[in-house]
C-alpha cells in the first residue's frame, strides 16, 4: 500500500467522455485473453500489452495499471441437428438474422480476473480490495464498468448501417392514392396479368394490379411487367406477394425512389384490396433471400475458397490470419496483400519500434501507429502459432482482429465506417489517399504503385497533336466478352441451362461453363485508340473529331490490375461478369510504353482565349443528378452524347461508370491547358472556407483539381500553404516493363454490395490462400477468377 500511496496523484477516475482502451493493446494485438493479459493505465486509460508497458512507463512516468486477464470455459450447447436450422435473412455477419460466424462451433463463457500492478517491478495488489484508497477503488470500478473505446467507436460507426432489412420509410407511404375500382385480391392463385408467371409477383398498392418483377442476371425472376406498368401509370408502390407476414411486414418496392422501402401503413393499404394479413403466411422468398441464393448458385465460391479438399494450414511469421469483423473481408484481403510488398514491410514492420517511440497523442488515433501495429501483428508470427496438441482438426486459428485500424481508417467515411460489404478497389484507393496525407509524400510506401498515364490526342483536321498526363495507382481493364475463345461451348451450356429451367430444373454448379478471355484481349481494349467527338482544336478554333491513344509514361515497381467485372445491367441492377480470364504468371507491358511528343509532330497551340463552356440540357442534367450520379459525370455524359437526351446520356454513364476520371471536374476535350487552370467552382468552394485564392489554387494544382483531395492536402501541408513556390510535381519510379504475378484478390457474389473476398499470395515460391483467419497452402490457386491482381517488377 505504501508503494501505491506514492502514485495517488497520478490516478484519475474516468468520466463518460474518456476513452478507455481495455479490449486490446493500442500497440499490439495482446488482449485480456492472451497469456499476459492487458494493462490499463489508471491515468491515461491506455491499454498496453506486456511488450509495450515498460516503454510507455519510461516515456510517461505513469506507474499504476489495472491488469485484466480473461479465461474462457467451454459450455454445453444445443446438439447438432436438435431443432430447426436457423434461416439466414439478412445480408450481414454477426447480427440477428444474418450469417453467424460461430454457427456450429463450441460455445464459451468468460471469467475476468483483475489486479492492480505498479511499475517498474510489477508489484501486484489483488482486486477487489476494500483497503484500497477511495480514488483507486473508484478509478478501477469505472474502468471496469465503462464501455471500451473500441466498442463505442463501432457503435458510432454502425449508426445508420444498412444490413439488408433496415429500410427508409417511403415518401408515398402516408399519402398513397388507392383507386376504388372494385378489385379484391384472393389469398391464393395469383398470376401475372400479362404473362403466365405465378411467382415473383408484385401487387401494385394503388390500382391492385398483379404483375411479375424484374428479370435477374441469370435469367430467372420475372418479365419486368410490374416495372413497365409503373412507367405507364406512375403508381409508385408495390408489395411482393408471398412475403407478407402477419405482423404487417413485407417486401415493398418504390419505383419512383428506385429502392426497397418501408411502408408503415401496409396493413391498411392491403385491407383496401380485401387482404386480411392475419390469414396470410409468408410463402415466397424475400428479395434478401433471393440475393443470398443467387450468390451461391455459381461454383466460384468453392473454387475461390478451395473447399474441394482439406488445406494444409500454415503458421509463423507472415502467415497470420485476420478475423472477419462483419463484412471486413475486403479490408483483410487488401492488407494481407499490401504486407506482401517490401515497401510496406520495411516501413510498418521494420520501423515499427521507431514509429511507436515517436507517437504523440492518442496511439489509437495515429494512422502510422495503427499501420505499424497491423504490420507487426501480421508479420511477427506472435499471433500465428499451431494449436496445442489434442485440439480439433478443424479448429480455426484465432488470427488478429484489427478493430482499431478499421475504426480509424473508416472514421467519417460514409461507407468504410459501416459493416457493409465494400469494393476492394475503392478501399485500396481510400487507403492510399490516407497514406499520402499521413506521410506527406515522405517515404510513402504507396509510391510503389504510382505510374503516369499518357494521353495523346490528334486533331482530325490539322493533324496536330496534344499530350496530357495524369497519375494513377491502378490499371483498370475492361473485359471484352466478344473476345471469348469458347463461344460455342458457352452457347451450348446456355442452351442446356435454358432447357433445364424450362422443365423446372437447374444444372449443377460444377457444370458451369464461363466465357474464357485471354488477358491480352483485355490489354488490347485499353490500348485501342478511340474517336473523340466535339474535341476543341486550338489549331482551327472549332470542335472537330480527334483520335485518342492511351499509353503508360512510366512503369511502377508494382502494377495493380483491376478487371472491370462489376457493371450495371440495363435495369440498373448491379451485376458481376462471371468470366474466366487467363492471367499470365509473367507479363511484359513494354509495348504499352508511351513515347511522348515526337520530332516530326506539331503540337496544338495553347488556347489564346478559353472557349465557352458547352450548354447542357438542364432537364436531362437534373434527371441524371436525381438518379444519384455525380454532377461532373452527368455533364460528361450529356456532352459526349451531344445533348441527345436522357436515354443516351444514361447509357453513356452505364458504360463509363468505372472510368478513373468519372467524378473529376469536367473539362471539354481539347480545352485542357498545359498551364494549370483551377476549376472555378472548386476554387470558390475552398475560398468560401476561409482560404485565400492563392492557397486554394496551390492545393487544387497539387491534386489535379480534385476538391476533396485538395482539402486533405491543405490540412496535411499547413507549412507549405504560404510558400510562394508551387508544389513539386509528383515523382514516378520507373523501370523495365517485365513483371511476375505475386498476388490476386478474388470476389464471390453477384455485386460489390454482397459476397466475400479472399487473397492468394505468392510467398517463398509457394501460393498461399488468406481466407480471413484461415491461412493455408493453396493447392489450386484460381488465377483466372480474380478481380484485382498485383504484379512485381522482375
Amino acid at each position: 500500500m505504501e508503494l501505491l500511496a506514492a502514485h495517488l496523484k497520478s490516478i484519475r477516475i474516468p468520466s463518460a467522455t474518456d476513452k478507455v482502451y481495455k479490449d486490446e493493446c493500442v500497440f499490439s494485438f495482446d488482449n485480456p485473453e492472451t497469456d499476459t493479459g492487458i494493462y490499463v493505465s489508471l491515468f491515461s486509460f491506455i491499454g498496453l500489452g506486456r511488450d509495450h508497458i515498460q516503454r510507455y512507463f519510461k516515456k510517461t512516468g505513469l506507474a499504476v495499471y489495472l491488469h485484466i486477464r480473461r479465461e474462457r470455459h467451454e459450455v454445453s450447447s444445443q446438439p447438432q441437428g436438435d431443432g430447426p436450422e436457423k434461416k439466414i435473412t439478412r445480408l450481414a455477419i454477426g447480427v440477428e438474422g444474418g450469417f453467424d460466424p460461430d454457427s456450429g462451433k463450441k460455445r464459451f463463457e468468460y471469467e475476468d480476473f483483475y489486479s492492480i500492478v505498479i511499475l517498474p517491478d510489477f508489484a501486484t495488489i489483488e482486486w477487489p480490495n476494500e483497503n484500497l484508497p477511495v480514488i483507486v477503488r473508484a478509478s478501477v470500478q469505472a474502468v471496469i464498468d465503462l464501455p471500451s473505446a473500441t466498442k463505442l467507436a463501432e457503435l458510432e460507426a454502425l449508426s445508420g448501417t444498412w444490413d439488408g432489412e433496415v429500410r427508409v420509410v417511403s415518401k408515398h407511404a402516408h399519402n398513397l392514392p388507392q383507386l376504388d375500382n372494385g378489385r379484391k385480391i384472393p389469398p391464393t392463385g395469383w398470376k401475372c396479368e400479362k404473362c403466365d408467371k405465378t411467382d415473383n409477383l408484385w401487387l401494385n398498392l394503388t390500382d391492385g394490379s398483379i404483375l411479375c418483377g424484374r428479370k435477374f442476371y441469370d435469367g430467372t425472376g420475372g418479365n419486368n411487367h410490374a416495372m413497365e406498368h409503373y412507367q405507364v401509370t406512375g403508381h409508385p408502390l408495390a408489395v411482393k406477394l408471398g412475403t407478407i407476414s402477419k405482423d404487417g411486414k413485407g417486401d415493398v418496392f418504390s419505383y419512383s425512389e428506385d429502392d426497397m422501402v418501408e411502408d408503415p401503413n401496409l396493413i391498411q393499404h392491403l385491407a383496401h384490396w380485401g387482404i386480411n394479413i392475419a390469414n396470410l403466411e409468408k410463402t415466397d422468398k424475400s428479395m434478401v433471400e433471393l440475393e443470398l441464393e443467387l450468390n451461391q448458385k455459381s461454383n466460384e465460391w468453392a473454387a475461390l475458397q478451395e473447399t474441394a479438399g482439406p488445406l494444409k494450414p500454415l503458421y509463423g511469421p507472415g502467415y497470420t490470419g485476420m478475423t472477419n469483423m462483419g463484412n471486413s473481408c475486403y479490408l483483410n484481403s487488401v492488407m494481407q496483400t499490401l504486407f506482401r510488398i517490401p515497401d510496406f514491410i520495411n516501413k510498418y514492420f521494420g520501423e515499427a519500434d521507431r514509429i511507436f517511440a515517436n507517437v504523440t497523442g492518442d496511439p489509437a488515433e495515429d494512422f502510422n501507429v495503427q499501420l505499424a501495429k497491423l504490420g507487426h501483428g501480421l508479420l511477427s508470427g506472435k499471433y500465428s502459432v499451431p494449436p496445442p496438441p489434442g485440439s480439433p482438426v478443424d479448429a480455426d486459428p484465432p488470427g488478429i482482429c484489427p478493430r482499431m485500424f478499421k475504426n480509424l481508417i473508416g472514421k467519417g467515411h460514409p461507407e468504410f465506417s459501416t459493416k457493409r460489404q465494400q469494393d476492394v478497389q475503392e478501399f485500396l484507393l481510400h487507403l492510399l489517399s490516407l497514406l499520402e496525407r499521413n506521410t506527406k509524400n515522405q517515404n510513402n510506401p504507396g509510391d510503389c504503385f504510382k505510374f503516369k498515364v499518357e494521353e495523346r490526342f490528334q486533331c482530325s483536321t490539322s493533324k496536330k497533336v496534344k499530350y496530357l498526363t495524369r497519375s494513377e495507382v491502378i490499371l483498370p481493364l475492361s473485359i471484352p466478352l466478344d473476345a471469348a475463345i469458347n463461344k460455342d461451348e458457352v452457347a451450348a451450356y446456355e442452351a442446356r441451362k435454358a432447357e433445364a429451367e424450362a422443365h423446372g430444373k437447374r444444372l449443377e454448379p460444377d457444370s458451369i461453363v464461363r466465357p474464357r478471355i485471354r488477358f491480352f484481349s483485355c490489354l488490347e481494349s485499353f490500348t485501342q485508340s478511340e474517336v473523340i467527338n466535339n474535341f476543341y482544336s486550338t489549331a482551327v478554333s472549332n470542335n472537330v473529331t480527334a483520335r485518342k491513344t492511351t499509353r503508360l509514361a512510366s512503369f511502377p515497381d508494382y502494377l495493380v490490375i483491376q478487371l472491370k467485372k462489376f457493371m450495371l445491367r440495363e435495369d440498373w441492377v448491379p451485376i458481376k461478369l462471371d468470366v474466366s480470364v487467363e492471367m499470365p504468371d509473367n507479363l511484359d507491358i513494354s509495348p504499352l510504353r508511351g513515347a511522348g511528343p515526337q520530332p516530326e509532330e506539331e503540337l496544338l497551340p495553347e488556347p489564346e482565349v478559353q472557349p465557352p463552356m458547352p450548354v447542357f440540357d438542364q432537364n436531362v442534367l437534373s434527371q441524371l443528378a436525381d438518379m444519384g450520379f455525380p454532377l461532373e459525370a452527368c455533364k460528361r455524359a450529356i456532352f459526349h452524347t451531344g445533348n441527345s437526351g436522357l436515354e443516351e446520356a444514361t447509357a453513356w454513364i452505364m458504360e463509363h461508370i468505372a472510368d478513373s476520371d468519372f467524378t473529376d471536374p469536367f473539362v471539354p476535350p481539347g480545352t485542357e491547358s498545359s498551364q494549370f487552370v483551377p476549376n472555378s467552382e472548386s476554387l470558390d468552394m475552398i475560398v468560401s472556407m476561409g482560404f485565400t485564392p492563392q492557397q486554394a489554387t496551390k492545393a487544387l494544382k497539387a491534386t489535379d483539381n480534385n476538391v476533396e483531395r485538395a482539402m486533405d492536402w491543405i490540412f496535411s501541408h499547413q507549412d507549405e500553404l504560404d510558400n510562394v513556390a508551387s508544389p513539386a510535381p509528383p515523382s514516378f519510379r520507373d523501370g523495365e516493363g517485365k513483371y511476375k504475378l505475386i498476388g490476386f484478390i478474388s470476389h464471390m457474389g453477384t455485386s460489390t454490395m454482397v459476397g466475400h473476398y479472399v487473397a492468394h499470395l505468392l510467398k517463398n515460391d509457394q501460393w498461399v490462400i488468406f481466407n480471413d483467419n484461415k491461412v493455408a497452402i493453396s493447392e489450386h490457386p484460381p488465377k483466372d477468377l480474380g478481380y484485382m491482381y498485383v504484379y512485381e517488377r522482375i
